[in-house]
């Protein structure tokens, strides 16, 4: 019979001492602009945010628990965000269920605010939108009731050949959910063929 060899512990304890900690949770997100009003207000409308702070050079929003999830620094004459450069490439936004996330894309249309890429990735349906400085956030769902089912849908053959995602109409998103089919079958990903980053509509 094989030697039974205890633990090290004060080995393991020495390696999680000098492991490097992961954050507990992200905290907010800042935006440099020349728009700080234009860009304050449409925040506050697409997440149904309140005002934290506001002045005539920094603004903070909330919309829970966290003192503010979104901050803004008025910062005189900025250029245009050029298409092409390494960068941020969007903020994702994720809500409670596929009633929710259409019901707001009705309510954001009637401030004027559509969507510039709706998508089905696998792991979520998503509804991209573009603020007025051209920074790109993602609302989305999951699809999936577990982090874990979410996981092994990267590794199918539908995700190998396929990692951007298919294409949607909310539209007749919302006129199939309020017909009465089941919200499983919604947000599950429909076939498709191949396709590449090079095929990503937004910048």
């Amino acid at each position: 019979m094989a030697d039974v060899v205890a633990p090290d512990t004060a080995s393991s304890e020495a390696v999680a001492e000098h492991e490097i900690a992961s954050p507990i949770k992200l905290a907010h997100v800042v935006f440099r602009t020349s728009r700080l009003r234009e860009m304050l207000e449409w925040y506050r409308v697409a997440l149904n945010a309140k005002p934290a702070f506001e002045s005539d050079t920094i603004a903070f929003l909330a919309y829970d628990d966290e003192h503010h999830r979104v901050a803004f620094i008025q910062v005189p004459s900025l250029a245009e965000q050029p298409a092409g450069q390494a960068g941020l490439h969007h903020v994702a936004f994720t809500y409670d269920s596929l009633d929710t996330l259409l019901k707001n894309h009705d309510r954001l249309r009637a401030h004027g605010i559509e969507p510039i890429w709706p998508v089905n990735h696998g792991p979520t349906t998503s509804l991209y939108y573009a603020d007025p400085d051209g920074n790109q956030l993602e609302f989305q769902i999951d699809n999936y009731d577990t982090v874990e089912e979410a996981g092994e849908f990267f590794f199918t053959e539908a995700f190998r050949t396929n990692p951007i995602g298919v294409d949607i109409d909310p539209n007749e998103l919302k006129q199939r959910f309020q017909a009465g089919e089941e919200e499983a079958n919604l947000k599950r990903r429909p076939p498709s063929g191949p396709r590449g980053v090079e095929t990503i509509p937004i910048r």
